[in-house]
């Protein structure tokens, strides 16, 4: 496994003039090590504005996962995507700003990585729950049949107390 601690996303600011920059990295999730639900590579597209004093990153990342449906158990592969924005200032940090997306830079800095970034928005884009679909069905809680694929024929004995609810429901 690659060391992380190799550079793989870097833009060199040192040279450029003020304005805006696009740039694309596309990477192997591997090289950034993503977890085993990544798969493939990791698209990152950024736009660097860059005035006196400062750099302004408007990044937007998307990577494939392979997930297995937290209902019905089936496997399916959404595309995952996810958007921030960093600023870097040149200097100290004088107001103690705790700022995420604030960086502070050396005056003398002639790049930024943002292999770390990309890393952890990647990893913040995971669902919490995984559905194949919105309205995923699930598993039959008796039989196990994907109630997306097929109905089963299983009965449900209702207890009846619930009656009046499943009256409501129906209405």
């Amino acid at each position: 496994m690659p060391d992380f601690r190799e550079k793989y996303m870097i833009i060199k600011i040192s040279n450029l003039s003020d304005g805006v920059h696009k740039f694309n990295f596309d990477e192997s999730v591997e090289k950034i090590r993503l977890g085993e639900e990544f798969t493939g590579s990791i698209n990152v597209d950024v736009e660097l504005n860059k005035v006196p004093l400062q750099v302004i990153l408007n990044v937007h990342l998307s990577v494939k996962t392979i997930f297995q449906c937290d209902r019905c158990a089936a496997d399916y592969s959404p595309v995952l995507s996810n958007s921030y924005q960093m600023v870097y200032f040149f200097g100290k940090d004088t107001d103690g700003d705790d700022s995420l997306n604030v960086t502070y830079l050396n005056a003398e800095a002639d790049k930024i990585d943002i292999s770390s970034d990309v890393r952890d928005y990647s990893i913040l884009a995971l669902p919490m729950k995984k559905l194949c679909k919105e309205d995923c069905k699930g598993l039959c809680y008796k039989c196990g049949k994907n109630l997306n694929e097929e109905e089963c024929g299983c009965t449900e004995n209702i207890d009846p107390r619930w009656q009046p609810l499943i009256d409501i429901k129906k209405n």
